[in-house]
């Protein structure tokens, strides 16, 4: 079994309820790989937790229109979110951008950004979020931290599973 190395987490108070997070995780696994597990677009539910589904809805050159809807309990409520998302792969730059072109918040932008390591890679979510009225972030930043981990973690798990069934 791989094991990380580390994980670190930033969180930005910014005004009118903006919350910038960024997780980084380093892992021995090869930028190849994370890259291909990241942009499984229509199989990212199967294994990110809180993501009920991902849909590709549409591809030209190197942009991507992608829904999903995320879903999570939350002081005893189930809370479900959906966007429309536009990502703009940069491959060799090891660069995902992405942002929300219609959902349930009012600000949901970021970037997953690959960087080869000499003993694997460093894998960076970076996430711009402010809540619609009736979800403030505030309410909900401590579960996004925890999230946000989890995702990076998953997609570790992932790849990793893959390695596996390839060999």
């Amino acid at each position: 079994m791989l094991r990380r190395q580390t994980i670190e987490q930033t969180m930005e108070r910014l005004p009118q309820g903006v919350r910038r997070l960024a997780v980084q995780l380093r892992t021995p696994i090869g930028v190849d790989l994370l890259w291909s597990v990241l942009t499984d677009y229509d199989r990212l539910s199967s294994f990110v937790p809180n993501l009920s589904s991902s849909t590709l809805e549409a591809r030209q050159g190197n942009r991507v229109e992608l829904a999903q809807v995320g879903s999570q309990q939350l002081l005893g409520l189930r809370f479900s979110a959906a966007v429309q998302l536009e990502l703009v792969e940069h491959r060799p730059e090891g660069l995902l951008q992405f942002r929300m072109l219609k959902g349930d918040f009012r600000r949901f932008e970021g970037s997953w950004r690959l960087q080869a390591l000499p003993d694997g890679t460093s894998l960076l979510y970076d996430l711009t979020v402010q809540g619609c009225l009736g979800m403030p972030v505030a309410l909900i930043e401590q579960r996004l931290r925890s999230d946000l981990s989890a995702n990076l973690l998953a997609v570790e798990r992932e790849a990793q599973r893959r390695i596996q069934f390839d060999n």
